[in-house]
């Protein structure tokens, strides 16, 4: 049975997720301040981590921050306030995996934890996170699996290397992705150094949470955001 902790500071809160994810066959670890969260993640190890942003005392992002010095693999998902982006890129830019807002909907919990354990399997079976292939009337297919962050610079380099200048690209992310503030940092120049090189790029597949994110930090600037493969591919022209 995985195990899963919750960190929340309103009792309410943590009994619907110990009753939800119990269902889910999670073993719930819960806790009611940062504090007790961080103490009750060193002695258990969980896999999967919620924690909410706004907690008196140490925060969720203080949290976080944490947690990935300790596992930088654990899989952390915060819950932020309804529509807070600002507060869940700086969540990304720790190294948060994933994010929910309030009030918690089931079908986005569904969602983020359906992901955190495909990712979580990803790393298990030592799978390629990047890879490429061609794709109809010379367009080149990214795939992007996984956690795209630092390490994953190079595979997406060499990726972008095997494309020739005035060339055509479609990044195509899996549903499960995850892209934390280095990875963003990485895909912008990317993007950018495609727009000098003539390659036209449009990206597929991504959740409609990093969705939003890259709407916010300028990434649909360079690249359209189309829901399928095939879509961009016709976009593109292949």
């Amino acid at each position: 049975m995985s195990k899963i902790l919750v960190i929340d500071d309103e009792k309410p809160t943590l009994s619907m997720f110990k009753l939800f994810l119990g269902a889910y066959g999670f073993e719930v670890l819960t806790a009611g301040s940062g504090e007790e969260g961080l103490e009750v993640f060193i002695a258990q190890k969980p896999s999967i981590v919620l924690t909410d942003i706004k907690m008196p005392g140490m925060d969720g992002l203080q949290v976080l921050k944490r947690i990935k010095e300790i596992d930088p693999l654990t899989e952390v998902i915060v819950i932020t306030g309804h529509g807070d982006m600002d507060i869940a890129i700086k969540a990304l830019n720790l190294n948060a995996t994933d994010f929910i807002n309030k009030p918690i909907q089931k079908n986005d919990l569904d969602t983020a934890l359906r992901r955190a354990k495909e990712r979580l399997q990803l790393i298990q079976d030592k799978e390629e996170e990047v890879c490429v292939r061609e794709g109809e009337n010379g367009v080149t297919i990214v795939e992007v699996r996984g956690n795209v962050t630092s390490r994953s610079e190079p595979f997406l380099v060499s990726a972008y290397d095997k494309v020739a200048r005035g060339g055509k690209i479609i990044m195509h992310f899996d549903e499960s992705s995850s892209i934390n503030g280095a990875g963003i940092a990485v895909l912008i120049q990317l993007l950018s150094e495609s727009e000098r090189r003539g390659t036209s790029v449009a990206i597929a597949g991504l959740s409609e949470n990093f969705r939003k994110v890259f709407g916010m930090v300028g990434i649909t600037k360079f690249a359209a955001i189309y829901d399928t493969e095939e879509q961009a591919m016709t976009a593109l022209g292949g």
